[in-house]
């Protein structure tokens, strides 16, 4: 189970946003393994992502990423 997370303005986190102005997510996961992670941001992106942190806190996975640009933009 997956929780997405928009990240607040708050000061000491993670960037809203890309050098290039791209928008971040963050989505927070249980698992051995990142792939539950993964298929969430790829879902959220449909498609093609960059990770920008990951992080473990005890059995919780924490996933930083910024989808790609689509062409046409």
């Amino acid at each position: 189970m997956a929780l997405v997370a928009g990240l607040g303005g708050c000061g000491g986190g993670a960037p809203l946003f890309t050098s290039d102005g791209r928008p971040t997510t963050q989505v927070q996961c249980t698992g051995n393994d990142w792939s539950n992670c993964t298929d969430n941001a790829r879902a959220i992106c449909n498609g093609e992502f960059d990770i920008l942190d990951q992080s473990t806190d005890d059995a919780v996975r924490n996933l930083l990423f910024a989808c790609k640009k689509k062409s046409g933009y």
